[in-house]
This record gives C-alpha cells, structure tokens and sequence, in this order.
C-alpha cells in the first residue's frame, strides 16, 4: 500500500501523523511512504531523516493525496485538503466532525473511507488513540489555565499554588476521565486547591483511592456545579460523549456569576465544547473575555507541544496504520471491531451514529456498508 503523510496546515500545528521510526515499520512490512517536504520540521526530523527510513519526499500536499491510497494525518483536513481526497482513499486522522457540518458534507462528497481516531476503541471500550492527547491536554489545561490567570492575560492575577500565608487557587474540574484526572494531578502537584466533578462513581472511588484526600471529589449534578463555580478561580471542562457533541454543562448565567478575572479552558472544544459561551480559538488569538471571564479554547492545545504530541501519538496509532496497511480497510475493519468503532464515514455513507444524530443525516451500520461496498 501506497501511505501518504502530508504536512499538517491548521494554526499552529506542528505534529506530523508518523515521525521516522513509523515509516519504517511500515517499509519493513514492504509498504510505501511518501511525505511531504517539511513534513517533521516542526518537531525537529529533517527529509533526510525521512528518507534514511525509507520513505520517498514530495514536493507538495497534491503529490502526496493523488498518490496515496492511505493518508495518515494529525488534525481535520482543512478546506483546501478536504477537495484533494479521492473516493476509497483511506483518512486516518483525528475528525471530531459531531460539531464540524461543512467537514462532514465534504468527507460524505469525498466517498473517502473516513476513520476516526477519537473513536477507535479497545477490548475494554476505552479510546486508545485519543487517551495520549487526552493526556498532554489534561496537562496543559493546568499550564494555560495558570497563565491565564495572569494579569497580562487579563485574570485576576493570582498565583495557581499560593505562596505561605495566601491561599491558592480554587481549580474546579468538570470530568474525571483522561483529561479531567491528568489535570487534577497537575493542579495538585501545584498545590491548588482542586475539586473534580465525574457522574460515574467508580471512577470518582479510584481518583479518590489515587489523591488520598488531596482533592475533593463530587457527584456532578447541575445543582453541585452552580455551589462550586461561583467559588472557582479556574474551571477546566473535561468532558467526553465519543463521537458526539460535547454537553454544555455550563451556561451563560454560571458564567455572568463567575468572579470577575476568573478562568475557564475548555478541553472540549473540538467537540464543541462544554461552556455555553466557548467557542475555538487558535494558539495565535488563544484566548477572549466573556462576561469578564477569560475564556482558553484552543481547538489544538497538544500542538504546541508538538514533539512530546507526536511521539506519544505514533506509539499509539502505529499498530493499526500497520493493520490497515497490511490488511486493507475492508479486512482490518471486519477484524478488529475496535478499528471498526472509528469508522465515521464510508464512501458517503454515514457510520457513526452520533454525527449521523448530529445533523440528522441517515446512519447505517459499519458492518452493513462495508459489505455493500464489498
């Protein structure tokens, strides 16, 4: 099979959907690469490194989506790619298409075989290649939540930790998953005062075995996240429905109540996000105040960590673009149930029924469409 990594072009995003070490692998399994130049540069691999793995340069996006019959991308494609995609050819990239219309009608027009990382599962139903970015974004709400509380950012001008004599910060946490548990021990080891809100006990009973009484833990109920954040200094939404939109947990009037200089990241933005009052922003323009709150809702928050994003997201990504690439979409789909769970789109036909809810289209099952295109 013929694999094609493009350099990625959102607002600064600097990761790259297989570094050289991938590559390889698949050259071993006697697999073709092609990337385009500058592919790594941000993350520091030259083409030559590239090319010492055994994959061939190209000199443009349009080289590398003609040629390929599998395109392994980081984030969405962008407008300008989305018109480049031909029908059968393989998308494996992160979509989050429950809130994106425009980029669902394009990928339906395509009559590409869209695969979503976000939504590939495990034998335990977990999210595999979403948990290592979930992990860096949980880690970073903490850093861009602190910085933002900066005066020069327009916060209150309080530090995350306190210092001997002045409490800390107020950190509340709407979420308990990946995300949400990554940000609490940040924030934590910060020593912020942190409290985590999650409606799944079990997970609330294991961070409560893990922070030994260094956070507060409560059952997430509307009326439990009114009390707690008009007492916040910095709110992180850490909320997940795979594949679907993101609930807006937060309204506009929790926000009107919030202390003025105050803070909220919303780490699900790219599903829409869960303040009512959020909407994405790049690294460029990062944040904006609402209501005289200062809102971070940065649609690619790993990518400013882009090395860091990169290693961790090949480690978990490189065994199933193998398994595609060795097997073909259509077998490696049928076999691996958990692959088949990221499959959003399938020549125009839509197989995840949250997007599919999300905008009202018709759904049809994975396992059907594939033996319709059969």
């Amino acid at each position: 099979m013929i694999i094609g990594v493009p350099k990625e072009i959102k607002n600064h995003e600097y990761r790259v959907g297989m570094i050289p070490a991938s590559v390889r692998e698949l050259t071993l399994h006697g697999h073709q690469v092609i990337v385009e130049t500058e592919a790594g540069s941000g993350i520091g691999f030259s083409d030559d490194d590239y090319i010492a793995a055994g994959a061939s340069i190209v000199p443009n996006a349009a080289n590398v989506y003609s040629q390929a019959e599998m395109l392994v991308k980081v984030k969405e494609p962008q407008a300008t790619e989305r018109a480049m995609l031909k029908e059968g050819q393989i998308l494996f990239a992160y979509l989050h298409l429950a809130p994106d219309f425009p980029q669902t009608e394009a990928l339906i027009k395509s009559n590409a075989v869209c695969i979503a990382y976000e939504t590939v599962t495990d034998s335990m139903g977990r999210l595999p290649l979403l948990a290592p970015m979930s992990e860096v974004a949980g880690r970073m709400s903490i850093q861009a939540g602190a910085r933002m509380l900066e005066k020069s950012h327009k916060g209150m001008g309080i530090l995350l930790g306190g210092v001997p004599g002045v409490a800390p910060a107020n950190v509340l946490i709407l979420g308990g998953g990946v995300v949400g548990a990554s940000a609490a021990r940040i924030a934590i080891g910060l020593r912020a005062n942190v409290t985590l809100l999650d409606r799944n006990l079990e997970t609330l009973r294991k961070l409560d075995e893990e922070f030994q009484g260094r956070a507060t833990l409560l059952y997430s109920t509307a009326d439990v996240i009114e009390q707690q954040i008009i007492h916040a200094d910095l709110v992180i939404g850490a909320v997940l429905i795979p594949g679907a939109s993101a609930p807006k947990l937060v309204n506009e009037q929790h926000i009107k109540r919030m202390k003025p200089g105050s803070v909220v990241v919303d780490v699900a933005i790219d599903q829409g996000g869960c303040f009512a009052t959020s909407h994405p922003t790049t690294h460029d323009q990062p944040s904006y105040v609402v209501h005289d709150v200062v809102h971070y809702c940065v649609a690619n928050m790993p990518g400013a960590v882009a090395r860091t994003s990169t290693f961790a997201l090949n480690n978990a990504t490189l065994p199933y673009i193998v398994k595609l690439a060795n097997l073909g979409y259509q077998r490696a789909l049928l076999e691996d149930k958990g692959l088949l769970a990221g499959l959003n789109i399938l020549k125009g036909q839509v197989t995840c029924k949250e997007v599919a809810d999300s905008f009202n289209l018709p759904y049809i099952n994975a396992i059907e469409a594939l033996k319709s295109t059969h």
